[in-house]
């Protein structure tokens, strides 16, 4: 029957107009003024709320078997809580670095996602090593509508590749148009300084930045930037957490056709001093790379408002204190990195980031909803408000207060890495391709009606 959004303001990357917009059959129909709704149609009033296009997280692990642990999430919940916090289209990555061919792990992630996601959904695809018989399979997932990969350059021997494997994928990738996404930290220092620290008896989690300090996240960023202007391929450089490090990538420009840069919310919201609180519970918030210095923030703010910086993410990969990270007492380098932030990157992002002077909404819109779809092949379905692209829409109430709880939060973790931040602004309504997923912060949804976007 259709859905109509009526006298609400409309912002996209471009700009912001008073406009009613007009869903039917999945797609966005009409944007414009005084839109008269047939009989029997649901009519969402939006005045005085802004209309959203629905927000796109590039960075997701949805799903992620470890060797020692698996996170807490999984498709269902992280896609309904994405969906309560405005994203309505996640990007996950197959494979973890366990399953013997790229057709192996394509399979498992898309078993896993199918019947499960309430929200729209992509893959990147992981990749540590090359051959032949590889190569033929991403030929083919390439045909099927891969539009990107995905390749350490930490976490030696298990993900990190290899120097001549990593100039062959970046060349595939050139040839084929494909946007090679890079984890940039030096795989050799990390477990030199690991090691050093730890026989010096500092075990406990503050010491886990320092062992992968800025430095060894910059020459990272050189190494796959260098080897990527090399091989003529589009360079995609994942959560970029420090000033040193984006400063690296600043020296690049000019040199790749295709530079982007991604920071995560929590880069730009928390820092160090949360891992280094005593009794081990800073063990909560370790994640690579690690939170850094508060100057850091300020550093990755400018870069997201003068555009050096193109996406904003959140490497959502949820671990429970309780029997998981506290895998790692005695020893930092076994406490599982990751953190939660698919429901909570929109609502800081806009409490700190535009009301609190630092990005217009614009901005924000574009780095978190128009950008993601350029780079990742969605744009034309997903990314903005406008005809003939689906109608995945967020109305925001700007008004709303509140204070972020585990207590409150969708997921079953037994923390929340933003326990006691309040936020200004939540999504009031939720659609993707036109059915209303959350209303007034519930979900109201079709669970498992996600689709997977090639």
């Amino acid at each position: 029957m259709g859905l109509l959004i009526r006298g609400g303001e409309v912002v996209t990357g471009a700009g912001r107009c008073r406009a009613d917009v007009w869903c039917e059959g999945g797609k966005i129909a009409k944007v414009e003024k005084g839109i008269a709704p047939p009989p029997g149609v649901e009519v969402v009033e939006a005045a005085g709320k802004l209309v959203l296009p629905g927000f796109i997280d590039p960075h997701v692990h949805a799903y992620l078997p470890l060797t020692t642990v698996t996170a807490k999430s999984n498709f269902a919940n992280c896609t309904r809580a994405a969906l309560l916090g405005g994203t309505t289209c996640i990007m996950d990555f197959a494979g973890a670095g366990r399953e013997k061919d790229f057709d192996e792990a394509w399979a498992a992630w898309e078993a896993q996602a199918a019947g499960q996601a309430s929200c729209d959904y992509g893959f990147h695809l992981m990749v540590r090593r090359y051959d032949a018989g590889l190569q033929k399979q991403l030929e083919r997932l390439v045909a099927k509508g891969l539009k990107s990969l995905k390749i350490y350059l930490a976490y030696k021997p298990a993900l990190a590749i290899g120097d001549e494997d990593l100039f062959r994928v970046l060349e595939f990738a050139a040839a084929n148009g494909l946007v090679v996404m890079a984890h940039c930290e030096n795989a050799e220092l990390i477990p030199a300084l690991q090691k050093k620290l730890l026989a010096a008896g500092k075990t406990g989690p503050e010491w886990h930045e320092p062992s992968r300090p800025p430095m060894v996240e910059a020459e990272g960023v050189c190494k796959f930037l260098t080897f990527a202007a090399a091989a003529g391929a589009k360079a995609y450089v994942v959560h970029l957490s420090c000033a040193e490090a984006l400063s690296m990538a600043d020296r690049f420009r000019g040199k790749l056709e295709h530079l982007y840069i991604e920071t995560m919310i929590q880069y730009l919201t928390l820092d160090k001093s949360y891992a280094e609180r005593g009794n081990f519970e800073g063990a909560k918030w370790i994640l690579s790379p690690p939170l850094r210095e508060k100057s850091d923030q300020e550093a990755l703010w400018a870069g997201l408002a003068d555009g050096r910086i193109d996406t904003l993410g959140t490497d959502h990969c949820p671990f429970d204190f309780k029997g998981q990270k506290e895998l790692g007492r005695g020893d930092f380098t076994k406490i599982p990195n990751g953190i939660a932030g698919v429901e909570e990157r929109m609502a800081l992002a806009y409490t700190a980031g535009v009301a609190g002077g630092r990005i217009p909404l614009e901005r924000l819109v574009a780095v978190a909803a128009e950008n993601p779809a350029k780079i990742f092949g969605l744009w034309g379905r997903k990314g903005t408000i406008a005809e003939g692209f689906d109608a995945d829409v967020v109305v925001w109430d700007p008004a709303a207060r509140r204070t972020i709880s585990a207590r409150t939060q969708s997921l079953d973790t037994d923390y929340n890495p933003y326990e006691g931040f309040e936020v200004a602004g939540a999504p009031e309504v939720v659609t993707v391709r036109g059915e209303v997923m959350v209303r007034n912060g519930k979900f109201v949804g079709t669970p498992g009606c996600g689709r997977l976007l090639l």
